[in-house]
């Protein structure tokens, strides 16, 4: 079961997700996912998710088939009262249902899903929702639902959702007649998808969009290679949907050449495809192609038994009036060929009332003003960074000044305070708790001297040559930066005896991940609910969560391999129950000690400081686990 990405260890089923964990299968990985079902319980939500995607793929080849997968899924999710895999499993159905022409319905699926799903998943259910207003022609809604695709990959920083949004974008632009603004946005769309590394269904479709618009743009040669690509993934992965988009445009690509017997040919291959599918839209544009290769082959006769062909295939409900439109179009040139002049001209007259319904006034300006919202929106983004970037650079110009003075003077206080301590050692013993008072008071001095000592070994290590020592020094840093942020929020905070946990956690991530120079490669999340904690658990806990987090970034994820680090700490019946988790490579059986060792025995003492316990995991990644009492404070 390897290319279908469903494997038994252990008596336990693990399962890659179709195009999500990877697309290293040929043409039969959906007859072999569709096996895998066979050994997996009937109650189980792993065979829901498999149910989903068998069914959301199987619809690149039959629809019917499809539909009948993704029913089941529901049924199935259905009983296991399962909210969220029925919002996941309508949002296929109602991608099926569109490409059945069954526009209306899947509208309604779709909206009934989107109080299930969460938002930063709900992209693909707007994208089918833009993709329904565009079959009916209303470019203006789904040139909006595009916009709204691209805002939540944007705000959650997910590839695949913003490559969709510019892929519908410059599909609609191309529709409009604006394309080199739909090869802009098709371009943005395909380095997205590069940069996921995954050939997927939607990557080899935007292959194809981008070849429509250089067709437009006359530049034949390069377009001529993006359908070449798109085909060969169709070929590779069974994409009869996309293969017949492709092999349509490479019909009128070759008429435009003037190889016609070439373009026929291609029109008859994607006429098979969509046949193999079942799908009318496709039927219907591909009987289209036909009728332009005659029409530009001079066989006028055969232009009009092919565009008739197409206009019954479309059928009265019929949705998506731009095809329809250029059908009419066609079928003037053809009929006039033939010397029909008066059908010639009804057919214009159709022709020109459909494109003046999809064509509006009004759907151009509502497009015009979103794509200036959406530019004015990301202006905006571009220049906040900006003006961030100068904050920080000022910030760094005026610590260097001021960074001797604060040195001495921290040095001075420090001296100050050992002469006073050992002149008066007997009258600082009887004003002890005078003195935790003042110490909490001068929590924020505290800070800005750790900073100043984090900011002093960044400048020593930038001089050291020595690689190990270099990495021990860095480490020492991040140490101290991280007992910095506990002042800092202790000087911050309204309560000077305790600190936000989930809000330290995320700012000592982040410090993390930009210290190491990692955030295109590992993503930090917190996993907890806001968490009050008082100052002597916060600043061991944040050393043994600085260690791990530190561990996890240089050691998890070799070979530029990408992946997550999360943390989790609950406080539950008097306990504090502390997790720090990756999905790393995991830990050998055997470990390696890297570097001094000063890390691990550095946790082992705090959490034996915290009367803890501590076990690890090492499985799909590694996990730490701590258990602490809070009746023994550090």
């Amino acid at each position: 079961m390897a290319n279908a990405q469903v494997e038994e260890k252990n008596g336990f089923f693990q399962y890659r997700e179709v195009f999500i964990e990877g697309d290293d299968f040929g043409e039969e990985y959906l007859e072999d996912l569709a096996k895998s079902l066979t050994l997996i319980n009937q109650d189980s939500l792993l065979r829901v998710r498999i149910l989903n995607d068998l069914g959301y793929y199987y619809h690149t080849r039959n629809l019917n088939k499809a539909l009948q997968i993704i029913n089941q899924g529901l049924e199935e999710a259905t009983e296991l009262n399962n909210r969220y895999w029925q919002g996941r499993l309508q949002v296929s159905q109602g991608a099926i249902l569109l490409r059945m022409e069954e526009l209306d319905l899947a509208e309604l699926v779709l909206e009934n899903a989107i109080t299930k799903i969460p938002e930063k998943e709900s992209w693909l259910l707007y994208t089918n929702l833009g993709y329904v207003f565009e079959r009916r022609g209303n470019l203006g809604e789904a040139f909006d639902y595009a916009s709204k695709t691209l805002k939540i990959g944007e705000k959650y920083q997910d590839k695949k959702a913003i490559a969709m949004a510019y892929s519908d974008m410059s599909n609609i632009f191309w529709k409009q007649g604006k394309f080199d603004t739909g090869l802009d946005y098709g371009l943005k769309s395909i380095k997205f998808f590069e940069e996921r590394g995954l050939d997927d269904l939607d990557y080899d479709f935007t292959l194809h969009v981008v070849g429509n618009n250089l067709v437009a743009l006359n530049r034949l040669d390069e377009a001529q290679k993006y359908f070449e690509k798109s085909i060969q993934i169709g070929e590779k992965y069974g994409f009869y949907n996309n293969l017949s988009d492709s092999y349509i445009a490479l019909s009128d690509l070759n008429a435009q050449k003037g190889n016609f017997e070439y373009s026929l040919s291609s029109g008859l291959k994607a006429l098979k495809y969509a046949e193999l599918l079942e799908n009318g839209f496709m039927i219907m544009r591909s009987y289209l192609s036909l009728g332009r290769a005659s029409n530009a082959a001079g066989n006028f006769p055969e232009a009009v038994d092919f565009l008739k062909n197409s206009i019954q295939a479309a059928t009265p409900s019929f949705g998506d009036k731009y095809f329809l439109s250029l059908v009419y179009l066609e079928l003037s040139k053809a009929l006039e060929g033939n010397k029909q002049f008066d059908k010639a001209l009804e057919a214009t007259r159709t022709y020109d009332q459909l494109r003046q319904e999809v064509f509006t006034a009004e759907t151009n300006n509502q497009i015009s003003n979103l794509e200036t919202e959406m530019e004015l929106s990301q202006k905006e983004n571009t220049i906040k960074l900006q003006e961030a970037q100068l904050a920080r650079n000022r910030i760094l110009q005026v610590s260097i000044m001021i960074l001797s003075g604060l040195l001495l003077g921290f040095l001075f206080v420090l001296y100050r305070i050992f002469l006073r301590k050992k002149k008066y050692s007997h009258l600082l013993e009887k004003k002890n708790l005078e003195k935790e008072f003042l110490l909490k008071e001068i929590h924020h001095r505290v800070k800005n001297n750790l900073e100043t000592i984090s900011s002093l070994l960044a400048l020593q290590t930038s001089k050291i040559k020595n690689k190990e020592f270099q990495e021990i020094m860095e480490e020492t840093q991040n140490r101290v930066h991280s007992m910095g942020m506990i002042h800092k929020r202790l000087y911050q905070g309204e309560n000077m005896k305790s600190i936000e946990m989930k809000g330290f956690f995320e700012s000592l991530g982040n410090y993390s991940i930009d210290t190491f120079d990692v955030p295109n490669k590992v993503k930090f999340y917190t996993e907890m609910e806001p968490l009050e904690l008082d100052v002597d658990w916060a600043i061991p806990i944040g050393l043994i969560v600085n260690e791990l987090i530190s561990n996890s970034i240089k050691y998890a994820f070799p070979d530029n391999r990408q992946g997550k680090i999360s943390v989790k700490l609950i406080e539950k019946e008097s306990r504090l129950l502390l997790q720090v988790a990756d999905n790393g490579i995991g830990m050998p059986e055997n470990p390696t000690i890297h570097g001094t060792g000063f890390g691990s025995e550095l946790i082992r003492l705090l959490t034996r400081q915290l009367d803890g316990k501590m076990t690890l995991f090492n499985q799909a990644g590694t996990k730490v686990s701590f258990e602490f009492l809070m009746q023994k404070a550090a």
